[in-house]
């Protein structure tokens, strides 16, 4: 979830840099229109033709020009250490070598960009190496769908999938989820103001409560069972029941491993299918390349995307199970499915960073570095702050829902790039790269400490 700071402008250090138009104004006698004096200071290009739709840019008044690895710059040279990661997006790191030298190599040969979903060499690589590296050793028997470039879009198609295959409508989400902000997503999404910029009904879905929802006063499950065997509940029989093994934008939410488990045994039971959305939280981000791993599930449909790429490129897949493979040819389709510079980063990162171990346990032990760390600084502020988070994904849950968005505007002033999450965004969120070395995740928690002690 972007923020906006609340406090003033004025106070805030912005680092503005050149102007956004270099060199003179074209004169009406060039037979050009003048550009208008308000598109020549270096921001105001942003306020004058960008949507109002912008958030992440409001809570981080700088121009950005360079990235490597953990760090940002601005145009004037100023660093910020990175702990947002494109939201996920980025868990190698900006402009990684790796991934960027094989990128480079494909486009200086003029091998195929643009495929719809033909056959290509580069397609064919990616799904070899995927099926070595990461589904036989899991024992995963997927098939792989490419759905689009985006994560809502790798939810869409799951949903459509379900639907299809079992015939029935309803799906099941949790309170404080996350899917997307395509129409289909935002319907098994619980943020109210996000939801209610879809402009018409969303329907054909139930919401139960997340793990810990309702701090454990009543058993898992009890109420939606239930409703399950009750023909009197008014609820649809379900086609599938949609999570995130971590809720990222519902507030660094983390669902306890028997939770899950106890969730995929309701959905045998019942004949529903189990889909979880690792959008956010795959590719490593709590550790294991898949989320539900430490769990000991195995979900009938997958979401991937965010840094499924590796480099930052568009990329999403939906994997399901075999027999649930019941599309027509063309039934669910898209222009930009087929992007092979995403084909080629994904299987250099699967190969640079899956081929072992290594990067799990690096994450591990990275985990418990971040986790003791919000620790001392959540002890010093004594109470009304709570710690969340596995893997590399970490929260500061603030009982002043206005403290989140207040410490992150004094991290940025610091030089640390973070963002809140939850439905008030009460969460100050930690979303670091993988590959952020020990010592710039102390630098971050040293920062993040001053600015929670500059707030509190």
């Amino acid at each position: 979830m972007s923020w906006a700071w609340q406090g003033h402008w004025e106070s805030a250090p912005l680092h503005f840099g050149a102007p956004a138009y270099i060199g003179p104004l074209p004169s009406a006698a060039d037979g050009n229109r003048p550009r208008s004096r308000e598109c020549r200071e270096p921001m105001d290009v942003f306020e004058n033709l960008e949507s109002e739709v912008r958030s992440y840019c409001r809570g981080w008044p700088a121009v950005f020009s360079k990235a490597k690895g953990s760090e940002l710059f601005d145009e004037n040279g100023r660093r910020y250490l990175d702990f947002f990661a494109g939201a996920g997006t980025l868990n190698y790191g900006h402009n990684n070598p790796a991934l960027k030298g094989r990128l480079l190599e494909y486009l200086e040969s003029d091998s195929v960009v643009h495929s719809l979903d033909m056959h290509t060499v580069a397609k064919r690589e990616f799904l070899e190496r995927f099926q070595e590296i990461v589904l036989a050793p899991r024992g995963l028997d997927y098939k792989v769908q490419f759905p689009g470039p985006t994560g809502t879009n790798a939810v869409e198609s799951a949903l459509k999938l379900a639907r299809k295959y079992t015939g029935r409508e309803t799906v099941i989400s949790f309170t404080n989820a996350f899917h997307g902000m395509t129409l289909g997503s935002l319907a098994v999404t619980g943020n109210s103001m996000k939801r209610s910029g879809a402009g018409v009904p969303l329907s054909h879905t139930a919401t139960m409560p997340y793990d810990s929802y309702l701090d454990h006063q009543t058993p898992d499950f009890i109420w939606f069972e239930a409703l399950l065997e009750d023909s009197g509940s008014g609820l649809d029989a379900p086609a599938a029941v949609i999570v995130e093994t971590v809720q990222g934008e519902g507030g660094i939410n983390v669902a306890d491993a028997g939770w899950l488990r106890g969730l995929s045994e309701l959905c045998k039971r019942h004949n529903l299918l189990l889909i979880v959305d690792d959008v956010q939280m795959g590719c490593g981000r709590t550790g294991p390349f898949f989320s539900f791993e430490a769990a000991g599930i195995e979900p009938d449909i997958v979401c991937l995307s965010k840094s499924l790429s590796g480099y930052g490129l568009p990329f999403a897949l939906t994997l399901c199970r075999r027999d649930l493979d019941v599309w027509e040819p063309g039934e669910h389709n898209g222009t930009f499915r087929g992007h092979n510079p995403a084909f080629v980063t994904a299987t250099a990162a699967l190969e640079e960073f899956w081929s072992g171990d290594g990067l799990e346990k690096q994450t591990t032990q990275k985990a418990e570095q971040v986790e003791q760390g919000l620790r001392e600084i959540a002890g010093a502020f004594g109470d009304g702050v709570t710690v969340r988070g596995r893997g590399l994904a970490w929260g500061l849950a603030f009982d002043r829902n206005e403290l989140g968005e207040a410490v992150c505007g004094a991290a940025f002033e610091r030089g640390l790039l973070m963002e809140t999450s939850g439905p008030e965004s009460e969460v100050a969120k930690l979303l670091p790269a993988l590959t952020t070395t020990e010592e710039e995740l102390a630098e971050g928690l040293d920062i993040l400490g001053r600015s929670v002690r500059a707030v509190a």
